[in-house]
C-alpha cells in the first residue's frame, strides 16, 4: 500500500525555503526500506518508507537536486524531440531504408498490401470493424514487420556465413529501449522500425548484433570486430542515437 504526499502542502515552510527548481511528490510504502528518486517523463517522484520524516526526505532531495535538474532537462529534450504522430492518407509518404514509398488506398472485401515500384497499395476491408486510420496502421505495421523479418534474416545469414558464426533464430518486434538483442543461445531479435532508417544504419545494426554471437559483451574485441565489418560504425551509431526516436510509424 502506498500513500502519495505533496510535500509543498505538508512540509513546514522553513524546510521549503530553498527553491530546488522543480516540483516533486512523495510515494510512501510500507514495503520500502530506503529512499529513492524516480524521474519519468520529466516528473519527479520520491519513493520512501512510511516512517521517514519529511525533513529527511527534503534533505535527501536537496542533496540530489543538481542531478535531478540535469535528468529533468535531459528528459525534456528527449520529449521535445519525439516525432509527431503520423497521419495516413492517399499520397502519404513513408521511409523504407533509402527509398520513399507513396501510399495509395483503395477498398475491397479483404484487406491487402502490395508494393509496386515506389508505391505501396493498401486495400481496406469493407468487413473490418476498425476505422480507416486504425486499419491502415495495422496493415502498415504488419507489412513492415514481414519485410523486416525477411530482410534482416537474409542480412544476418549472409554476415554469419562470412564470419563462420551461427545464428539460431532471427525475430522482429517493436521494442522501446533496444534496437537489437542477441541471446547467449545465438538468437537475435531486431526492432523492425529500423527499416525506417537508411540502409547503412540497418547494416550497422546487423553487424552489431552478429558480433555479439562471438563476443557477449561490449569489450574492445567486440568493437574491433564491429569495425572490421562496418568501418563507419561510430558515425552510424551516433546517427541512430540521435535520430532513433523518430523511427516509428
Amino acid at each position: 500500500m502506498s500513500e502519495w504526499v505533496d510535500l509543498k502542502k505538508h512540509a513546514s515552510p522553513s524546510l521549503l525555503g530553498i527553491d530546488l527548481g522543480f516540483d516533486f511528490t512523495v510515494a510512501r510504502s510500507a514495503r520500502r526500506r530506503s529512499i529513492s528518486i524516480e524521474i519519468r517523463h520529466a516528473k519527479v517522484v520520491i519513493r520512501a518508507p512510511m516512517g521517514v520524516a519529511q525533513s529527511v526526505l527534503i534533505g535527501f532531495v536537496h542533496q540530489k537536486a543538481a542531478w535531478v535538474r540535469a535528468k529533468i532537462q535531459e528528459q525534456q529534450h528527449l520529449l521535445a524531440a519525439l516525432p509527431q504522430a503520423r497521419t495516413y492518407a492517399q499520397g502519404s509518404q513513408l521511409p523504407f531504408m533509402d527509398e520513399t514509398l507513396t501510399l495509395t488506398i483503395g477498398r475491397g472485401t479483404r484487406a491487402a498490401v502490395a508494393r509496386v515500384d515506389h508505391q505501396l497499395h493498401l486495400l481496406l476491408s469493407s468487413r473490418s470493424r476498425l476505422g480507416d486510420e486504425a486499419q491502415i496502421r495495422q496493415l502498415l505495421e504488419r507489412w513492415y514487420q514481414q519485410q523486416a523479418l525477411a530482410l534482416l534474416t537474409r542480412k544476418t545469414q549472409v554476415l554469419c556465413a562470412q564470419l563462420g558464426l551461427v545464428c539460431t533464430q532471427v525475430s522482429v518486434r517493436a521494442t522501446r529501449s533496444k534496437w537489437g538483442h542477441c541471446t547467449s543461445r545465438g538468437a537475435i531479435q531486431y526492432n523492425w522500425n529500423i527499416l525506417l532508417a537508411p540502409e547503412a544504419i540497418v547494416d550497422y545494426l546487423v553487424a552489431h548484433e552478429v558480433s555479439h554471437l562471438r563476443h557477449q559483451n561490449h569489450s574492445a574485441d567486440f568493437w574491433a570486430l564491429v569495425a572490421s565489418i562496418c568501418p563507419t560504425f561510430k558515425a552510424d551509431r551516433a546517427w541512430l542515437k540521435a535520430e532513433g526516436a523518430h523511427l516509428c510509424l
